[in-house]
């Protein structure tokens, strides 16, 4: 009998693999992609940002609704302890301006190596779970259907976005769970065709403002609409209905910029007087005409300041960076177990929780590895 089965081999099922390993308990971990970690490695082509360096409070507090019940699991394993176990692996790590914590080589594949060669697990890839039956776990494989009977099960499916690389959430018939949304994605708008020539243009610095919701950073223009960091942070929000507004120019007060404004232009167009007085060119003036005929005077400044953008929703949840919904708090112990299949836990991004890219997710995918891991091996012992 196979005493721990972990089920998905992205970071989540890997960490709760590492945490049996502690309690010296060689796992089997099931994957229905031909490899492990491949949402992992694809997120690192652009720099694997691993946590976020800021006081934890503050780092806690991007959770949301969600940071009470992940609290003792980020604090047993929070931004100091992803940093600690990236160093053990061989992989130094560096804050950025911004707070963010990346490898120095700034890939994955380095630390996704360096954690395999390190883990003692048997790993079976396409392995395709299908749910229960009685006891047995049931899967489909490369050699027809098998079942398994462990003595306790780990879940770490993921979410539902990224499909081609294993987070396609068809997991969910299997469990009752929140619905799924799309989180850290952009939305789309459908433009005039002036705005074309911008495509792919990054708008920065601008102050975003969605309800009582403010950020400070960039985002891009694209064919299909917005995207970018900015909007990643604001797209909870946005997705629930809010409303976005922009400040095209954040460095200046409305004060200021309708000072600026009032010096006489004399024949000076009014794309020339913007861009004389305030700068203001490219893809931020295109933005200021796009919402409509340009008023006049401190109601310009106001305009510049407070740019309402219409937005047509976001996009597709297959195109989003990870997804909001999954296992209910309400359905689980303390310890992530599911409390109607004991011996079962479940952890990673497949929780219904939101987080914001940044770090936040990947640290949160960590920790609650961990933290079913540990729960898990405990169960055994006890046994």
């Amino acid at each position: 009998m196979t005493d721990a089965l972990i089920i998905g081999a992205g970071p989540a099922g890997l960490m709760a693999a590492e945490a049996l390993n502690s309690a010296g308990i060689r796992p089997v971990i099931a994957d229905a992609k031909p490899s492990v970690g491949r949402k992992l490695l694809m997120a690192g082509k652009s720099g694997l940002n691993l946590t976020k360096d800021e006081p934890f409070e503050t780092f806690l507090s991007a959770y949301g609704e969600a940071a009470d019940w992940l609290a003792p699991m980020l604090r047993a394993f929070g931004p100091d302890q992803v940093k600690d176990w990236a160093r053990d692996l061989g992989q130094e790590v560096f804050t950025g301006s911004s707070g963010r914590v990346f490898p120095n080589s700034m890939k994955a594949s380095p630390l996704l190596r360096a954690w395999l060669r390190r883990l003692d697990a048997d790993i079976r890839p396409r392995w395709r779970w299908m749910g229960w039956d009685g006891d047995g776990v049931r899967f489909e494989t490369p050699d027809g259907p098998q079942s398994l009977y462990p003595k306790v099960t780990i879940l770490a499916l993921g979410g539902a976005s990224w499909s081609r690389l294993g987070s396609d959430g068809k997991w969910s018939q299997h469990i009752d769970i929140a619905s799924f949304q799309p989180s850290n994605m952009g939305f789309r708008r459908g433009w005039s065709e002036h705005m074309t020539k911008y495509f792919g243009a990054p708008v920065k610095p601008v102050r975003l403002t969605v309800g009582n919701r403010v950020v400070e950073g960039e985002f891009v223009v694209t064919a299909k609409g917005i995207e970018g960091s900015a909007i990643y942070a604001m797209s909870g929000a946005l997705r629930d209905g809010g409303a976005l507004v922009l400040d095209l120019l954040p460095g200046l007060t409305e004060a200021e910029v309708a000072r600026r404004l009032a010096k006489p232009r004399g024949k000076t167009s009014l794309s020339n007087h913007l861009r004389k007085a305030l700068g203001l060119t490219g893809v931020k003036a295109a933005l200021l005409r796009e919402v409509g005929q340009l008023p006049h005077g401190n109601l310009l400044a106001a305009r510049i300041k407070s740019l309402p953008l219409d937005l047509d929703g976001p996009a597709p949840i297959d195109e989003a960076i990870s997804t909001a919904g999954g296992v209910r708090r309400t359905d689980l112990s303390d310890m992530l177990m599911l409390i109607e299949r004991p011996g079962t836990y479940c952890a990673g991004e497949m929780l219904d929780w939101d987080a914001p890219t940044g770090g936040y997710l990947m640290t949160a995918c960590l920790a609650t590895g961990r933290w079913a891991g540990t729960a898990a091996a405990r169960d055994l012992q006890q046994r």
